[in-house]
């Protein structure tokens, strides 16, 4: 990752520098420019005030011939020659190089004939005539230099736009690199994170099944074999849970048919007529029996399914007599808790597993007996839509809560909200469910409005597409 943010950001890098080089250059140029534009100016507004001292000079030296203005002439005269001497450290082609050369031949012109001539001798006026060709030259110097400086101008703007677009070009040119190195990067690293975030997913759903195997950089390998290494420690857990479940069903399965056996004689008569207040005794002990059958029912189902250890028994059966089988056994219970029952079922035809629907439907009405009060409603619909049964469970209890509602599928999760009845549940009654209904390609979904309390939809197709089993359907 540091890698790919050192190349990403390289040339980004490389353009800040070269446009930084580029501005650094420019910045010295047209300081220059300046300096030398400012320079050349100042000294030729000199050159022209000591070519008017001098001539002043001159004149007056011509009518008054005093010797002292022959000394002020010389210090102007030596001031001009330096004036010409910093402009010839300015100059830089050979135009400006003769023009000084000019000025030169005639200021020292001018000087040679002021020191060896009279003050009133005519050969003074003469000088009037180097005065002239003076200005003359220092104009033209002044014009050669103002159009040097305009040519240095437009060679700085010509650069400047040069180096504008030199600079788009290379950002122009960057921009798809850099897009490129970010996306060669992205992918290399978005794909084992997909990789993680999926096996992550499939850890936290249960699924243990599929090995771990992430590819990219060393770091996230690393962190895959650390997962894998949790994978078969998660499913070497969950296999030994299974081990226990199934164990301690049978265990148990072995001493409730001794007391379903003993209760049933009871309630036979097969010992002896019983009294009424035995009778009901014997009862209590016969719903709890067939509870607690159910629950082992529900464990080894469940430990079954997630061992994946049996598949679906596909047979043809009605539904209403299965549903009228679920409710006669619960009818001890639903008397007790003087539960109403509102049944509308049609006699829809089903290709499924009878025995995985009748645990669908009695642990459906076990989960809606224990939440609904006395004297409640528990409403059980089933129609057919579409090639597809729709089953529906409600009761009148207090309902689901909406924190709940993403965890009462798991196995062993038991709500905060209070339970009837003698036996508490596992918690698998209803993750026993929505395995079943998944196994047989059905769907499962809780419904608001239309009932108080917890309400479940069930879509299940009437046929099954693969048939795994074609015996006859046994009683559950």
């Amino acid at each position: 990752m540091l890698l790919g943010f050192c190349l990403v950001a390289l040339p980004l890098l490389v353009a800040v520098i070269i446009a930084a080089v580029q501005i650094r250059k420019l910045a010295q140029q047209s300081q220059q420019l300046v300096e030398q534009g400012v320079q050349a100016t100042r000294y030729n507004q000199l050159l022209f005030e000591q070519i008017a001292s001098m001539e002043r000079g001159a004149r007056l030296y011509q009518l008054i011939g005093k010797r002292e203005l022959i000394d002020m002439y010389r210090e102007n005269h030596q001031r001009f020659g330096d004036t010409l001497e910093n402009l010839g450290r300015l100059s830089t082609d050979l135009r400006s190089d003769s023009q000084l050369l000019i000025l030169r031949t005639e200021a020292q012109a001018i000087w040679q004939a002021l020191q060896n001539t009279p003050a009133n001798s005519p050969a003074i006026g003469a000088t009037s005539e180097h005065f002239a060709r003076l200005w003359a030259s220092a104009q033209d110097l002044a014009d050669t230099n103002r159009r040097r400086i305009d040519a240095q101008l437009d060679t700085m703007q010509s650069a400047t736009d040069d180096a504008q677009r030199t600079l788009l070009w290379q950002a122009a040119a960057l921009v798809p690199i850099t897009i490129g190195l970010t996306l060669v990067f992205t992918l290399l690293l978005a794909r084992p994170i997909r990789q993680l975030d999926r096996v992550i997913n499939e850890l936290g759903r249960g699924t243990f099944s599929r090995p771990i195997r992430v590819s990219g950089p060393s770091d996230l390998e690393a962190l895959g074999v650390q997962l894998e290494w949790l994978r078969t420690r998660l499913l070497d857990l969950a296999q030994e849970k299974n081990k226990f479940l199934r164990h301690m069903s049978h265990e148990l399965k072995t001493p409730l048919a001794n007391i379903r056996e003993g209760t049933e004689l009871l309630m036979d008569g097969s010992v002896g007529e019983l009294a009424d207040d035995q009778r009901e005794v014997t009862a209590i002990l016969r719903e709890n029996g067939m509870k607690l059958q159910r629950l082992i029912e529900n464990l080894l189902s469940f430990s079954a399914w997630q061992a994946k250890s049996t598949g679906l028994e596909v047979s043809e059966f009605r539904l209403r007599p299965l549903v009228k089988t679920v409710l006669e056994s619960q009818q001890l219970t639903l008397v007790s808790q003087r539960v109403r029952l509102d049944v509308k079922v049609a006699d829809a035809q089903l290709s499924a597993d009878r025995a995985k629907v009748r645990l669908i439907l009695d642990n459906l009405l076990s989960n809606a007996i224990k939440f609904t009060p006395r004297g409640g409603t528990i409403h059980i619909h089933a129609s057919v839509r579409d090639d597809q049964l729709a089953l529906e469970v409600a009761d009148s209890g207090p309902g689901i809560p909406l924190e709940e509602r993403g965890r009462i599928f798991e196995a062993f999760y038991q709500g905060r909200t209070p339970q009837g009845g003698h036996v508490k549940g596992t918690g698998i009654g209803l993750s026993v469910v929505i395995e079943f209904v998944h196994a047989h390609g059905g769907t499962i979904e809780i419904v608001d409005g239309e009932y108080g309390g917890a309400h479940f939809r069930i879509r299940l197709p009437l046929r099954q597409p693969n048939v795994v089993s074609s015996e006859p359907a046994h009683a559950a």
